[in-house]
């Protein structure tokens, strides 16, 4: 299980990566839909795939977000 240190740090490169694949979008904006992402599994006893669902979650909300906005 991954202890909350490395969950935050996969998070921060989680936000790298999503500021690199979507260019336009502001990295503050990225990083707040990161971390209401990742709020949302405060109360998960299993951690294991917590960044995983964030990613997706986010990912999914920044494409929902781009396809609004074209």
């Amino acid at each position: 299980m991954p202890s909350r240190a490395e969950e935050l740090h996969q998070l921060d490169l989680l936000i790298e990566r999503l500021a690199h694949d979507h260019v336009g979008t502001p990295r503050e904006h990225i990083a707040a839909t990161v971390r209401a992402a990742y709020a949302r599994f405060d109360a998960s006893p299993i951690r294991g795939f917590v960044p995983l669902l964030v990613e997706r979650a986010t990912r999914r909300q920044l494409w929902s977000g781009a396809a609004r906005a074209s």
